[in-house]
């Protein structure tokens, strides 16, 4: 929205620097982060006084859960969500098509996430909506936010599938892009949804996530950077940074908020609509394969409770102690901000082999 204040650059001395998305970049995050605390408090005091009881404690999970987490409320996705899109709003140009594909993505799955949390406040219990209604309604904004990036792109690229590594590597897809665009944001979704399950756990690889895909959508949106690195072009997918900028800043507030010991979880609201910006986002930039590395956390946590489920199905055995992966190292008697910490760190190595992808060719 600001950004039409570069019409005043040719008269006004300053106004030059709402030309450059780096500038944009830094006051998003600036603005997201002290929304974040501003808001941070009155929200959850609003959020406990309609949640006398807090978010639904699973009778399946951890013992210790029941006794440290009950009474929590939920929904503090509304925080980083809010922050994110009001930031996004004022600093971001709002005739660029990713932007408002990534954003109302966020968005949409926020909402399903939102009717989720809703449903399980107001029953008591863990059940929300139905699994099977919300894939439908994640797949369906999948479809659409796919069809919408292919469409945007520019034709040499569109219905295409970049490799990473391999900068000659197109797979050509055609229509079958959709598709496989739509598996890549709802599958980001629920994957960061499933590892939502400590004080913290989710929130900071997803920033971190955030800020490398922040920096190749950058790099790959300009001409100069792309010749130099051997990376294909994607022209306007460089604004996505000042949203990946505007989730940090929003992230860094919720955390504020959310270190151990948790004064809200993001919930649903929140984990749901992150995932799918972060799918949205390596849709829009044709890094699709390379989320996968930086978001391996949450490949990770995926696949544990796949194999889990598998196997115990299977033979009637289990691999892990407990599904998802955090809960078999609880079982294991690892300290829950043990776990959380190590879980960063490894997303932050991640995230270098994914920047490093940009280089090594």
């Amino acid at each position: 929205m600001l950004f039409w204040l570069t019409e005043f650059a040719d008269t006004l001395p300053g106004f030059n620097l709402f030309r450059y998305i780096t500038f944009r970049a830094g006051a998003a995050f600036f603005t997201a982060l002290v929304f974040g605390f501003f808001f941070g408090r009155p929200l959850i005091n609003a959020l406990k006084k309609r949640q006398s009881n807090g978010q639904p404690i699973r009778d399946d999970g951890p013992e210790s859960h029941l006794l440290t987490k009950t009474g929590t409320p939920t929904m503090g996705g509304l925080l980083i969500l809010s922050a994110l899109t009001v930031s996004t709003l004022l600093w971001a140009r709002l005739d660029n098509p990713y932007v408002w594909i990534v954003l109302l993505v966020t968005i949409g799955f926020g909402l399903i996430g939102f009717a989720d949390d809703l449903a399980k406040v107001s029953k008591g219990n863990v059940k929300g909506v139905p699994g099977r209604v919300r894939l439908a309604l994640g797949t369906l904004i999948g479809v659409l936010a796919s069809a919408a990036a292919m469409y945007a792109h520019p034709e040499p690229l569109q219905g295409q599938l970049a490799v990473p590594v391999f900068s000659e590597v197109l797979i050509t897809l055609g229509w079958f892009f959709i598709p496989a665009g739509a598996f890549v944001i709802v599958g980001a979704a629920n994957s960061v949804n499933l590892t939502d399950g400590l004080d913290g756990l989710a929130i900071m690889p997803v920033m971190i996530a955030g800020a490398t895909l922040g920096v190749i959508a950058y790099a790959v949106g300009r001409v100069d950077f792309t010749a130099y690195l051997d990376v294909h072009y994607v022209p306007g997918v460089g604004e996505l940074l000042i949203f990946t900028a505007a989730l940090a800043g929003g992230g860094l507030g919720f955390l504020w908020y959310n270190a151990p010991p948790a004064a809200v979880f993001m919930g649903d609201t929140g984990s749901l609509a992150l995932g799918g910006a972060l799918g949205a986002i390596a849709v829009s930039i044709k890094h699709e394969i390379v989320l996968g590395i930086v978001g391996g956390i949450f490949v990770v946590e995926t696949l544990s409770v796949i194999i889990q489920v598998l196997y115990f199905k299977t033979t009637g055995k289990r691999v892990f102690l407990m599904a998802p992966i955090h809960h078999h190292f609880e079982k294991k008697g690892w300290a829950e901000p043990q776990i959380v910490i190590r879980f960063w760190i490894i997303a932050l190595v991640l995230a270098l082999i994914g920047l490093a992808t940009l280089k090594v060719r």
